[in-house]
């Protein structure tokens, strides 16, 4: 992933969205998050992901670094907000944040090293996208009862020692009360969305555009009469071994079919 910086300093995003326009009239009406005023509060970052208890599909971190004093009407956690609202909102955090960046980490590797350390890594790939083209954030807001592990930002930020990584403090419910992970979790969960609409394409029969991969009783039946794809978790309980498509009544002579996730 690349830095994003304001317009006047990077090209427009590049990545389609699932609908055009903004609902300024009902973005008016909700009452937002503002960045409390404090020293160095323009270099504080929210983190916070999407995805990480779905069946199938990436998990998708976000870091956002929003202007001192920014209000941002409507900015409330993702989860609360009608997925209209999300989408009305994102291109608005783009433009008003100082830097913001994505990272995601895919199911073999979640089946790697468990969906936790998975988070974390895709945490420290969205932190590390703030680092290109400037300055680190000095502290970082996560979401959550856990900071990440600093061997895993090290990692992630080539190598800074311990002193030279950004301070971390977890705050519970952190994406209804500070507005730069409110902002951090509307990326993640729109830029996931999208991700997911479009890979519906590719393996269309397990709904994965009304779903987003999580366990709903739709994908558990998709599941149970198709097996797994390559982008589900088969160490999630509930996800089939890679086999069980071969097993199943009917699909013993299908072939497997492979290419890219995308």
């Amino acid at each position: 992933m690349s830095a994003h910086l304001p317009p006047s300093r990077r090209p427009a995003h590049p990545l389609p969205s699932s609908r055009t326009g903004t609902d300024a009239t009902a973005q008016a009406r909700l009452p937002g998050l503002t960045v409390a005023p404090s020293a160095g509060a323009a270099m504080t970052a929210g983190v916070d992901e999407a995805g990480r208890g779905c069946l199938a599909g990436p998990v998708v971190a976000a870091a956002v670094i929003l202007p001192e004093g920014c209000r941002i009407a409507g900015l409330d956690d993702s989860k609360a907000l009608s997925e209209r609202q999300r989408e009305a909102l994102a291109p608005v955090i783009r433009r008003t944040a100082l830097a913001w960046g994505l990272g995601m980490v895919w199911p073999r590797r979640i089946e790697t090293v468990n969906i936790l350390q998975a988070t974390f890594e895709a945490m420290s790939r969205a932190v590390a996208c703030l680092g290109r083209g400037r300055p680190l954030p000095a502290a970082l807001l996560i979401d959550g009862n856990k900071t990440i592990p600093q061997a895993v930002l090290r990692a992630a930020l080539r190598g800074l020692s311990d002193a030279a990584l950004p301070r971390q403090t977890a705050i519970v419910g952190g994406d209804a009360t500070e507005a730069a992970i409110s902002a951090a979790s509307i990326l993640a969960k729109t830029q996931r969305d999208r991700l997911m609409l479009a890979l519906d394409r590719r393996w269309p029969d397990y709904g994965f555009a009304r779903h987003k991969g999580y366990g709903t009783a739709a994908h558990y039946a998709a599941l149970h009469a198709h097996g797994p794809c390559p982008l589900h978790r088969l160490t999630f309980r509930g996800v089939p071994p890679a086999d069980a498509a071969a097993t199943l009544p009917g699909n013993a002579a299908q072939p497997v079919l492979q290419g890219s996730l995308l």
